[in-house]
């Protein structure tokens, strides 16, 4: 059932300057584990794997087209997740391909070879085909969290970060030269990704970001684990029970994380009153378009060569749903 009040922009805890900063990237910690993880029997797949089937099923081959680029990237949230399993599946596509070509039939496997130089891991295929397939993600913020962005970036030569502030409404055209990584990104669309993001930004903030993106981008996509329904608000409610109950598993040896879950319970506190408010300003497709029909320096046609789509999903039982929307621009 859906609340029929406007759109509140109340203010989050977790975006206020006085809120510690060490505190805040143990909220960050949790907001990413909800992301990652599936807690049965209340979710079939992680909210991350949802939004991977939805980005595949509306991208489609033209996946393999973008780098993708994540604004206010937090911790890291859900992006080294979808780097995993977008490229495991683009690999998995290719070596098909490979063998379907050489009439073989054996399924399609995969080998991953220790880089010694570097400490990461690469993954081969038994194909001697030199187009790589895969897709490149890089992690961006106006408050950079490079210890945790340099450590996932680590398990993978697709995953990569830009190690100063970088503002959403405001993205240097030169971007991508300032990423952090010692191999070259094949030249491909910039794709902005927006995952529990875009509800933080109040009208004008929000119509600045959408102005810079649909100047300098070729799709972009807003992912949010919330709504303004009364389900919704039920759900967050769970998760300070859920966060007390695994915490201990999940965090085990981060004694000032669990400190502030157990002793003093911040950690999920916040998580709770934050995703309260969360669920509040979370716009629909509506408001959306209305907040781009109202951005100010771009043509008055702007529409013509975008497509926009949007939906939502069940990401845990009964009320919890991801919803979606996402512009792509043709050509």
């Amino acid at each position: 059932m859906a609340l029929r009040i406007p759109r509140i922009h109340f203010y989050e805890i977790d975006d206020q300057p006085w809120f510690p900063s060490f505190l805040r990237e143990k909220v960050q910690a949790c907001l990413t584990l909800l992301w990652i993880k599936r807690f049965p029997p209340f979710q079939s797949s992680s909210p991350a794997t949802i939004i991977v089937k939805t980005l595949q099923s509306l991208l489609g081959p033209s996946i393999k087209d973008y780098t993708f680029i994540d604004f206010c990237s937090g911790a890291g949230g859900p992006t080294a997740q979808f780097e995993r399993e977008i490229n495991k599946a683009l690999e998995l596509e290719s070596i098909q391909k490979y063998h379907e070509r050489n009439g073989e039939t054996r399924p399609a496997t995969r080998r991953k070879d220790a880089n010694k130089t570097n400490g990461t891991s690469t993954t081969t295929s038994n194909s001697d085909d030199n187009n790589d397939p895969s897709v490149d993600f890089i992690l961006t913020d106006i408050h950079p969290h490079i210890p945790s962005w340099r450590l996932a970036c680590s398990h993978s030569p697709h995953l990569h970060y830009v190690p100063h502030p970088i503002d959403a409404s405001a993205a240097p055209r030169s971007l991508l030269s300032q990423i952090q990584t010692s191999t070259p990104i094949p030249h491909r669309k910039p794709f902005r990704l927006f995952s529990l993001a875009f509800h933080h930004f109040s009208d004008p903030l929000a119509r600045a970001v959408l102005k810079d993106t649909l100047l300098t981008s070729s799709g972009f996509a807003i992912f949010e684990l919330q709504s303004r329904k009364l389900g919704s608000l039920f759900t967050i409610l769970l998760l300070g029970p859920l966060l007390w109950g695994v915490s201990w598993y999940y965090f085990w040896g981060d004694w000032v994380h669990l400190f502030w879950t157990y002793v003093f319970p911040v950690a999920p506190g916040v998580v709770v009153l934050d995703g309260l408010v969360s669920c509040l300003r979370t716009r629909d497709r509506g408001e959306i378009l209305r907040l781009m029909d109202e951005v100010e320096g771009v043509d008055a046609d702007w529409r013509v060569g975008w497509r926009f789509e949007s939906g939502r999903g069940r990401h845990t039982w009964p009320f919890g749903e991801a919803t979606w929307f996402v512009g792509i621009k043709d050509g």
